[in-house]
């Protein structure tokens, strides 16, 4: 899979950065979008898919998460510690599972996209 998805780790943070224009994601956020047209995925919705997502499945995750979304890009940050950059390893996980599996993210904002607050 391309590095559409990268962990960065800086000095007070480590960062989970996706880039929502860059192949094959793009691709794959059209694919979502026709499943579901509120669903064109920006950095916004994104942000709004993860938050659903993260929520249902593994909430530690969002513990101390702070999001960045632009419109071509979706970052989650955490303060830097050894607890947090797990958490951002195992989201950096989640995301590449996921868009190794453009049918399942189809079949979700699909049948659960009615409960997703897209942008």
């Amino acid at each position: 899979m391309s590095d559409f998805v990268k962990i960065l780790k800086l000095e007070n943070y480590v960062e989970v950065c996706l880039g929502a224009e860059d192949e094959p994601l793009f691709s794959i956020g059209q694919k979502m979008e026709e499943a579901c047209p509120d669903a064109y995925m920006n950095g916004y919705n994104w942000e709004a898919f993860f938050a659903y997502y993260l929520a249902k499945h593994d909430p530690d995750i969002l513990t101390g998460m702070k999001t960045d979304p632009e419109a071509g890009m979706y970052v989650a940050y955490w303060t830097m510690s050894p607890e947090n950059e797990a958490r951002a390893a195992r989201f950096e996980k989640i995301i590449r599972d996921l868009t190794g599996n453009a049918e399942e993210l189809c079949r979700i904002v699909r049948e659960e996209g009615g409960e997703i607050a897209w942008d």
